[in-house]
């Protein structure tokens, strides 16, 4: 069994991805804060937010752009007291 987290989306302890989605820091946390089942959730909502924004990513700001809607689907910036209740 994988390695369980405690998600900052889901506020469950849930299987952790078995590695993180990206290189680099962003990815290492996700890997640490978000449980894979909510990883996959983004994964598929990433498409949508992609498709209705039409992003390009031939310009510089459109992973800019992903990125600040990744976190905050993931509720990566969010204080503890803003994810339970």
């Amino acid at each position: 069994m994988p390695p369980a987290v405690h998600c900052r989306r889901c506020a469950r302890d849930a299987a952790a991805l078995s590695a993180p989605p990206f290189p680099g820091r962003g990815g290492e946390e996700i890997h640490s804060r978000v449980c894979a089942d909510c990883w996959r959730e983004w994964q598929r909502a990433e498409v949508m937010v992609i498709n209705e924004l039409k992003l390009n990513f031939m310009d510089p700001t459109a992973q800019q752009v992903l990125d600040r809607h990744m976190r905050d689907f993931l509720l990566l910036d969010s204080s503890p007291d803003e994810t339970s209740g």
